[in-house]
Parts: structure tokens; sequence; C-alpha cells
């Protein structure tokens, strides 16, 4: 009897343990929809509103270029203008990512009127196994935010949320 009181006490472990956890850098939103994102490059500030609400606000990183609107693949600078979120990129190697609709078909237009290739893949992402400083300005282009940051913002965001990249 004893031995069988173990044996489920075991069992009963186990299975706890194996319902528990799980990935905790996916996380559950349940507040308010986020229906604009804002950037704001010189401040180094991305918004989360509902309506005219601020739900959230981060400190954020950019391109290693920062000032200026991203023209050309390589140059280091963050878009600026009105874009959308595209998907969700949970095997990021940036811990999480969120994609950001550059280029648009202006974006295409003007780099190829100059032989040049636009970009691409921006994102908001975490720092995860970026092997530089993680200080200052540090992205391609991107929006950099903490990997803790990221798995709040990463729950929040819907596909096709609005985001304006201001200067």
């Amino acid at each position: 009897m004893a031995f069988l009181r173990i044996l489920l006490l075991v069992g009963l472990a186990f299975g706890l343990a194996a319902c528990g956890g799980g990935d905790k850098k996916f996380r559950t939103y349940r507040g308010p929809a986020v229906t604009t994102i804002q950037v704001h490059k010189a401040d180094r500030k991305m918004y989360l509103l509902h309506k005219d609400k601020v739900l959230k606000q981060y400190d954020i990183d950019l391109g290693f270029a920062p000032v200026g609107h991203k023209q050309f693949e390589g140059d280091g600078k963050t878009p600026e203008g009105a874009y959308y979120i595209t998907h969700h990129n949970p095997k990021s190697r940036y811990h999480l990512s969120v994609g950001v609709s550059y280029p648009d078909a202006l974006d295409r237009a003007y780099a190829a009127s100059q032989g040049k290739s636009p970009g691409g893949d921006i994102m908001i992402h975490g720092r995860s196994d970026y092997k530089g400083t993680n200080k200052g300005d540090w992205t391609a282009g991107c929006i950099a935010v903490t990997d803790k940051e990221i798995e709040e913002i990463y729950s929040m965001l819907r596909q096709y949320t609005p985001i304006y990249i201001l200067p």
C-alpha cells in the first residue's frame, strides 16, 4: 500500500511538471488592443497605443546610423514613415521579433532608381545572441528592446497594426 502511494505521488509530480512551465518567452496579453505604434527616433522611444491612450512605453535602440530615412541596404538607418506589422518570428536570432513592412513600393522604387537595393527584414526585436555591445544604436536598421520587453510586445501586437516611425 505504501509503495502504491509513493508511486502515485511520483506519477502526480511528473504529471504536474509536464503541464507547467513551457517556454516563458511566450506570454498572453488580455488588455486593450494595440491600435497604433509610434516610434520617436530622436527620443529613442516607442509607444504602443490603444486609440489615443498610451498602453506601454519603451526605450529603444536603432540602426547604427540613426539620422534620416532608410534608403538602401547596409546604410544602417531605421526607416521613417507609415508601415504596418507583417508577422511574428518565434525563432528570431534576437530572442523574438516582429516584422515591419519596410520596404514599401515607394522605398523600392527610389532604391531601384539609384540602382541599389532598399534592404529589408526590418524588425522590432530583442537582444539575445547579438555579439556586440548592445549599447547605443547598434542594429542594421531595426528597433531593439530588451528580451523581456520583446516578450511583452510580441504578445500585444497583431498583424497589420500600423506603425509610424517618426524622425
